[in-house]
């Protein structure tokens, strides 16, 4: 069992895993929108919240031009700094991109914000449970309460089958995902 005082070195040990897995299997991202199901799709015209990847994160481009094609506004997160929520703001293939807060490639300013229905996750490693790892800022769980608090969302994990575990131990304020999907699968969490 996986104590959370054992999540730092987990972390690393992960980082790693996804590296490799991304040197390894550079067309994941294809196989990952292939894999995502339509009926975990929000209705027409519902924002879709992607994230632009880095450091060996599963690509979710394609899966965010498939749910483009058919008529999701996408949109990208945006760091406001420790300890807040994420904003949302609206992103079109193409656009051009600034970095922001930890690196992340973010919107221009003048992009207007939206409110997801459906948030893709990025992620180190989850477990069948719908727990999630994460660098450990909290950026995503202050998001997703947030979120959840002012009404249904949904949030889908995508990764590397290499990065599911059996068991992440889950701390009071952790939001677990709903699904995740990978290049070989995908888990609905709310079944379980």
């Amino acid at each position: 069992m996986i104590s959370p005082a054992d999540k730092p070195a987990l972390r690393s040990r992960m980082l790693g895993l996804r590296r490799e897995a991304a040197r390894q299997w550079p067309a994941a991202g294809e196989h990952l929108a292939r894999n995502f199901p339509d009926d975990w799709l929000p209705a027409a015209g519902t924002p879709v919240a992607g994230y632009w990847p880095l450091d060996g994160e599963i690509d979710p481009r394609p899966l965010m031009r498939r749910l483009a094609a058919r008529g999701h506004p996408l949109c990208l997160p945006v760091v406001q700094g420790q300890g807040r929520p994420l904003v949302f703001r609206a992103w079109t293939d193409g656009d051009a991109l600034l970095p922001g807060g930890l690196g992340v490639m973010e919107p221009l300013a003048d992009r207007s914000p939206l409110k997801p229905g459906l948030v893709l996750v990025p992620l180190l490693a989850c477990d069948g449970s719908g727990n999630r790892l994460g660098f450990g800022k909290g950026y995503y769980d202050f998001t997703l309460a947030g979120l959840r608090a002012a009404g249904p969302v949904r949030a889908i994990g995508l990764s590397f089958e290499s990065q599911l575990l059996a068991v992440i131990p889950a701390q009071a304020h952790d939001q677990p995902l709903d699904g995740l999907v990978t290049e070989s699968r995908a888990l609905d969490f709310r079944l379980s």
